[in-house]
């Protein structure tokens, strides 16, 4: 991996760079990410929100309310639809401010490889997920 990492939306209307290693690399399984992503589960990054930095474009933010009562906010491209992120947090466990980036966005994904998997509770039975990677049966923290 190479910084600073850079992606962007399918279309090229969003791009953007990112200055700071992830945190994590991680899968979710929820069923809203299954029906989003149209396949079995998502693959995101974990940045610190100081680190990302939107370099073209203005995303369309999109909120929707979780089963936990959480109001989540996806920024999608208003042209083609794509979903790059969400937007900047903090991390229930260490308090920093956190952004979740759509790992299939970045340009370059040679090296991604999650260590962690979320809503595993809801994953899809042929998934199979390598021994020693951390697993949760719903969100952690």
């Amino acid at each position: 991996m190479n910084l600073p990492l850079t992606g962007g939306c399918h279309c090229g209307a969003l791009r953007y760079e990112i200055s700071a290693p992830p945190i994590l690399t991680y899968t979710c399984h929820c069923t809203d990410c299954q029906r989003i992503t149209g396949t079995a589960f998502s693959l995101a990054i974990i940045v610190p929100e100081d680190a990302f930095t939107l370099t073209k474009g203005e995303p369309r933010p999109v909120e929707r309310i979780a089963d936990s009562g959480r109001v989540n906010v996806r920024l999608l491209c208003p042209d083609c639809g794509c979903w790059i992120s969400g937007i900047g947090r903090p991390d229930p466990i260490s308090g920093q401010v956190i952004r979740r980036v759509r790992a299939g966005t970045l340009d370059d994904r040679s090296w991604l490889r999650p260590t962690a998997h979320f809503f595993t509770r809801s994953k899809q039975p042929w998934i199979a997920l390598p021994d020693g990677d951390e697993l949760f049966e719903t969100q952690p923290g």
